[in-house]
């Protein structure tokens, strides 16, 4: 459990949070949501004891464990996989089995383990970081911003972790829909102020909002009064008749609290400007090939794209979702195909952190107004406005700005030129939650067509009207919701991934195969996968339940070792330590076991995935 009473912190003159108080009870996972800047990082770095509060104090039990994610990149050892297992507790540093299956969740592949980490991108020795800290067993996460830079899968990976996770939890995110997956109660810091629920975003958002409609009920109810009261007085003061009730008023006016109108929070809102189109299609795409040196991306791509499509790229990180944009917008050269915009075609693209192309120079009023000349100045102030730069905020140079605030820069070129075709390449990773529903609605009011890449989930569900899918090495074109795609097709690195739906399956070629032999093929097929696979998953998941047992007889033997040994009872000590050793050996025979089978597991699979697609049963 953990006790935070009346924290406060301020640096400079600059207020961030006063008396912050609430509890952290066993078991709970606690998702913390305000704005940037409002204070949540600071908190947790109190919390973690990197950073020191005004005042106010934080209460642990003994002994309390808190595991906090770092993003701070240090490494020590050769290997992915020997970094990984830095996390470990010294009491379970022969877990590596555990450390191997974090890591796989996290979108490593098993010849990742032996590569130095330095190889790897910034993204990834992020999820290193993340893999030491969901490995060292702590009593209590501190997790910020968990979900930066994971991929659809690996967040999805996270979200079964965490919820599997027995521990206190406290989290930031910007994704809305990976906190409401998680969270059993909200703590918002508004208004410099801590409040904490039960529940969803929603529920926590809601009673703020009803909170601050009822405070400013009140508080004009109270002014009517003390108008009415200063007015009495006023007519009445002079009059002796009227002395006493002139008294008793003044005396009850200096009693009446004072209630301040709430100061108005900015919040982004705005809305793509549309460029009028007269045709039905916006672009086409024919069997489109690009890749790197031998390494192909893309291969075969085709799609079509009309005047309202919203359209949503969804994949893992390194497949080529960013790579099609880019080829789309004409800053890759493609290898193969062809790509044809119609000639009306406006297109406004958003190149996920790309604010190297800001001019530091410039203010934010001259960066916006450049991408449309022709709007004139006050239209860029009002876009300025409603991208939360007012007044003087607009005049302030891009070189000092945050990284948040340079993301609402490039929003906010794109927003003023009109456009009828918008390629977003991951436009919300910047953005604090009600900056990205503010985003979600404005693709919604959207009159063109968008192709956004992106891992939100939330935002798939709000805007996918079709998805380009990049899986098992190619891409799909999906016609539906994201929802529908997780019924009928599904991740394939999820265990629980829906098989395609026999919508799907009558799609293929009916004079060549009869729907009974279809069935009869499709049935002979499932029955002798799940015989070769279906057993190795269960002796999969009985290592991993026999392990942890083996180390909890270890941890209670040692125990009784050391009680025999202060008796001294010499024949107790020795079983015992037979005993130990036995176990230590069950444990490291396990895991060389579980390495094979998993390696036999996946190889397995791979093969019937492959026959599966040469069927033409997907």
């Amino acid at each position: 459990m953990i006790s935070i009473q009346g924290l406060s912190k301020s640096y400079s003159t600059q207020r961030i949070f006063e008396d912050v108080t609430f509890t952290v009870n066993p078991g709970e996972r606690v998702g913390v949501v305000g704005r940037n800047g409002h204070g949540k990082t600071t908190l947790f770095r109190i919390i973690a004891g990197s950073e020191l509060p005004d005042t106010g104090t934080i209460t642990f039990q003994k002994d309390f464990r808190i595991g906090y994610l770092e993003q701070h990149i240090r490494f020590t050892k050769p290997t992915v996989l020997d970094e990984a297992c830095t996390g470990l507790r010294a009491d379970r540093a022969t877990n590596e089995w555990r450390v191997c299956k974090v890591l796989v969740g996290l979108g490593f592949s098993e010849a990742d383990f032996l590569r130095p980490p330095a190889e790897f991108s910034g993204g990834f020795q992020v999820r290193i970081n993340l893999a030491k800290v969901l490995v060292s067993d702590p009593h209590c996460l501190l997790l910020d911003e968990p979900t930066n830079f994971l991929d659809i899968v690996s967040i999805r990976w996270l979200v079964r972790f965490i919820c599997a996770w027995d521990g206190e939890l406290l989290f930031i995110s910007h994704d809305r829909g990976f906190m409401d997956s998680i969270a059993t109660h909200i703590a918002g810091i508004h208004r410099a102020r801590a409040k904490k629920i039960s529940g969803k975003t929603s529920d926590y958002y809601g009673q703020v909002a009803l909170e601050e409609e009822v405070y400013e009920k009140e508080r004009m109810n109270t002014e009517r009064k003390q108008r009415q009261m200063e007015e009495f007085i006023s007519k009445f003061r002079a009059k002796a008749r009227q002395a006493n009730m002139v008294q008793s008023r003044i005396k009850t006016l200096e009693k009446m609290e004072k209630k301040d109108k709430l100061d108005a929070i900015t919040t982004l809102s705005f809305s793509f400007r549309k460029a009028d189109f007269p045709a039905k299609y916006v672009l086409e795409v024919r069997d489109l090939g690009f890749g790197y040196g031998d390494n192909t991306l893309i291969s075969g791509f085709s799609i079509d794209v009309t005047a309202r499509d919203r359209i949503c790229v969804i994949g893992k990180n390194g497949k080529g979702k960013t790579t099609l944009l880019k080829l789309l917008a004409g800053g890759l050269e493609k290898k193969a195909g062809r790509i044809a915009f119609h000639p009306q075609v406006r297109m406004s693209y958003f190149e996920q952190a790309n604010t190297a192309g800001l001019c530091d120079t410039l203010s934010v009023e001259e960066e916006i107004a450049a991408s449309y000349p022709e709007a004139g100045r006050k239209a860029a102030r009002d876009i300025c406005g409603s991208m939360m730069f007012q007044g003087d905020n607009a005049l302030k140079k891009i070189a000092v700005l945050s990284g948040g605030e340079k993301c609402r820069v490039l929003l906010g070129k794109i927003i003023a030129a009109p456009a009828n075709l918008l390629l977003l390449d991951e436009p919300t990773h910047h953005l604090d939650m009600e900056s990205g529903e503010a985003l979600i609605d404005a693709l919604n009011r959207f009159e063109g067509a968008s192709i956004v890449v992106t891992h939100n989930e939330r935002l798939l569900r709000a805007v996918a009207q079709k998805l380009i899918v990049f899986q098992k090495g190619r891409i799909l074109v999906f016609h539906g919701t994201y929802d529908e795609f997780l019924e009928r097709i599904g991740w394939e690195e999820e265990e629980d991934a829906t098989p395609l739906s026999q919508q799907n399956q009558k799609k293929r070629d009916d004079k060549t195969v009869s729907r009974k032999d279809t069935r009869k093929a499709r049935a002979d097929f499932f029955t002798r996968r799940a015989k070769a696979i279906n057993p190795l998953k269960q002796r999969l998941e009985e290592i991993e339940t026999a392990i942890p047992s083996l180390e909890k007889r270890i941890e209670t033997e040692s125990h009784e070792l050391v009680e025999a040994s202060r008796v001294p009872d010499r024949e107790e000590m020795v079983r015992l330590s037979k005993s130990i050793d036995h176990a230590r050996e069950q444990i490291d025979s396990l895991y060389h076991e579980w390495h094979r089978t998993s390696e036999h597991y996946e190889a397995e699979k791979q093969l019937f995935d492959q026959e599966e697609r040469a069927l033409g049963l997907e």
